[in-house]
């Protein structure tokens, strides 16, 4: 690389160094990103979508497949509330236990169910998702 007039061999290193950690890291960065909004498009809400009940509800008091009212009426309000296109998770914390719960389409326009479930204490430590289930139960 020549060094141009206006620039000294001091600067040239430092510009080089980062072209190339840019090269290394923008392909594994594109991977992190989620979709672009075209400008100009909406960002309003979504039209509502009719969805029909899960195929088999979950059993009373069961987590999983429970839909989002049964998980609100055994644990209460979510302390998080996370949406995807293609799933959702629900988050339930109290001082012992914090108990995530992911919701997934049994099928097409059916009602997301718990398929899946994690637990672990306040400090990161995993747990039994049932005992963290039976500890948010007893608020």
């Amino acid at each position: 690389m020549a060094v141009n007039a206006g620039m000294n061999a001091a600067t040239v290193a430092p510009r080089r160094r980062l072209w190339l950690a840019l090269a290394i890291m923008l392909p594994a960065l594109a991977g992190c990103g989620g979709s672009i909004v075209p400008r100009g498009a909406s960002t309003g809400a979504r039209p509502a979508v009719a969805v029909a009940p899960a195929s088999r509800p979950a059993a009373p008091g069961s987590v999983m497949g429970a839909d989002e009212r049964q998980l609100r009426r055994l644990f209460g309000t979510p302390r998080l509330d996370i949406r995807d296109p293609a799933a959702r998770k629900l988050q339930f914390a109290n001082a012992q236990c914090i108990l995530d719960t992911y919701l997934y389409a049994p099928a097409a326009n059916r009602e997301p169910v718990v398929t899946h479930i994690d637990a672990r204490t306040g400090a990161g430590a995993e747990m039994d998702w049932q005992a963290c289930a039976g500890l948010l139960r007893a608020r």
